[in-house]
């Protein structure tokens, strides 16, 4: 009897999402994050264009969602934990592994992606107090990532926030803040999308981006990065879909939902192209053939794009809000794993 008792109160305790579109928009936020905005325009920039677009998109609707539909359906069925949800299979070391690796990894991460998350803060509040030219010149970012006072304190803002949305639990936290932030993230990009697209040079970012070339399906570094690139952007092989597909309703569609996540995370993607290589194209010309990813692309090469650039406080602003949302929707997510464990 203790033990039915003991059973019913943890399930009447554990979270849930109010419906589908919470979670869909939960497991999107998940996937949409650093990966989308700093690695794929540069990935698909340089690893064929419009053909990299093409094999990515088909991974991720042929693995990418396949994977998504199991991890959900695997969180579902067990409603634990990733620790919990691989022991429910076996108590053999290989399952105990497995699960205890899916909660300790993105704990392992937390601390990279939170840093990054201040730099964010820091960056946005610069742009908007104005001072755009300040952090356009020459060695401020490296001057301003050396100073560990500064870091720390930005990681810290980006901490507090993380946490106040973890404080309200799966429905007044995480679903409320990937109904708000999802939309608005969409939305935002949409927009700098369509004024980046009116301005000069811009089309040259287009058929950069664009074009395809079918002899690129013959080199191994296209498949290699598509594939890792889908994998990283979806965020699956790991415990995203497993922890929130925990919290999902046994009256909720597995397949559709699945499907509209590796949707949503494939536009977030495309967008975030489209956004990018163009405005390097309008303000670089050819130059844009010489960036690269990751933390220059994001804190150097844009700053000076954005500043070079009609409205560039402004589409600085907006662009670095719509990372912040991805960052924050992606880092909650980490966080998940661990504390439903602890829980």
């Amino acid at each position: 009897m203790s033990e039915v008792k003991k059973s019913g109160h943890s399930h009447h305790q554990r979270g849930r999402f109010s419906g589908k579109i919470g979670y869909v928009l939960a497991v999107a936020g998940s996937a949409v994050g650093l990966g989308n905005i700093w690695r794929f325009p540069y990935l698909a920039a340089k690893y064929g264009g419009g053909m990299f677009l093409l094999v990515y998109i088909l991974l991720t609707v042929s693995f990418g969602y396949v994977l998504i539909m199991s991890e959900t359906a695997l969180g579902r069925m067990t409603r634990k934990s990733p620790v919990g949800a691989f022991e429910h299979f076996g108590k053999s070391a290989p399952f105990k592994i497995g699960g205890w690796l899916n909660a300790v990894i993105p704990m392992l991460i937390v601390p990279y992606y939170s840093t990054i998350g201040g730099w964010v803060i820091k960056y946005l509040v610069e742009y908007l107090r104005g001072n755009v030219q300040k952090v356009s010149e020459d060695g401020y970012f490296g001057s301003f990532i050396a100073d560990s006072w500064q870091v720390e304190a930005w990681f810290l803002v980006f901490a507090v926030l993380v946490f106040a949305i973890i404080l309200g639990g799966v429905k007044n936290g995480v679903e409320l803040m990937s109904k708000i932030m999802m939309p608005v993230l969409f939305g935002l990009f949409l927009v700098l999308a369509i004024y980046i697209g009116t301005l000069p040079g811009a089309s040259e970012g287009y058929k950069y981006i664009l074009t395809l070339n079918p002899a690129g399906l013959a080199k191994p570094d296209l498949w290699v990065f598509a594939f890792g690139q889908a994998f990283f952007s979806l965020s699956v092989a790991g415990n995203g879909s497993v922890i929130y597909g925990s919290y999902l309703s046994k009256s909720e569609d597995i397949p559709s939902s699945a499907r509209n996540v590796a949707v949503f995370d494939t536009i977030a993607a495309l967008l975030a192209a489209v956004v990018i290589i163009p405005a390097m194209a309008v303000v670089l010309g050819q130059g844009i053939n010489d960036v690269s990813g990751g933390p220059g692309l994001m804190f150097v090469y844009l700053v000076n794009v954005f500043n070079a650039m009609p409205a560039g406080r402004i589409i600085g602003a907006i662009f670095y809000i719509c990372v912040l949302f991805a960052g924050v929707s992606s880092i909650v997510n980490l966080y998940e794993a661990p504390i439903a464990f602890l829980q």
